[in-house]
């Protein structure tokens, strides 16, 4: 099969990613999928749009955000720690075109950034543990490692057809 051809076909279709736990494929094959679709909407998406909110919709750069803080907070909880100040503070400001680091750009590449720690963290989870409770929030509401992963992914997949949805009104 040539590259061009496998490139055509969704992440879940191009086979096992190497070094992932097979009971977390399906997390990582999410987890990419979502980025390559988030990339693509993004690209030559005008700056002008960004911190828009058509038809009192959360703005791209919202999803954009909310996608990165998500994934580092939930697969903060998996590892069974618990939030810091800068995530705390990361938290409060989504939503809020930032002063500084707030271009499509920018918020693509911290993007891709944490789905890369997010697919490290994948790499090195023993699947021994999934099933082992995992406190969420302030009030350490219980959830699993697996249900963490799980809902990361979900909830990415689901800001993804969210912003696709808002960037194509917003360029028409």
């Amino acid at each position: 099969m040539t590259e061009s051809v496998h490139h055509k076909r969704e992440v879940w279709l191009r086979g096992p990613m190497p070094g992932i736990p097979p009971l977390l494929q399906p997390v990582a094959h999410t987890l990419l999928q979502a980025r390559e679709e988030i990339n693509r909407y993004m690209t030559d998406f005008p700056e002008i749009f960004l911190w828009v909110k058509a038809g009192g919709m959360a703005s791209p750069g919202f999803h954009l955000q909310h996608i990165t803080g998500i994934l580092d907070r939930l697969f903060t909880y998996a590892k069974g720690e618990l939030l810091n100040e800068q995530q705390f503070a990361y938290l409060s400001n989504e939503g809020n075109e930032p002063e500084r680091g707030g271009s499509v750009h920018e918020l693509l590449e911290a993007l891709n950034k944490q789905v890369d720690k997010a697919i490290q963290q994948l790499s090195i989870t023993d699947e021994a543990t999934l099933t082992e409770v995992r406190g969420v929030g302030r009030a350490q509401v219980p959830s699993t490692v697996q249900g963490l992963l799980f809902h990361a992914a979900e909830h990415m997949m689901r800001h993804t057809g969210q912003l696709l949805v808002t960037t194509r009104i917003l360029k028409n």
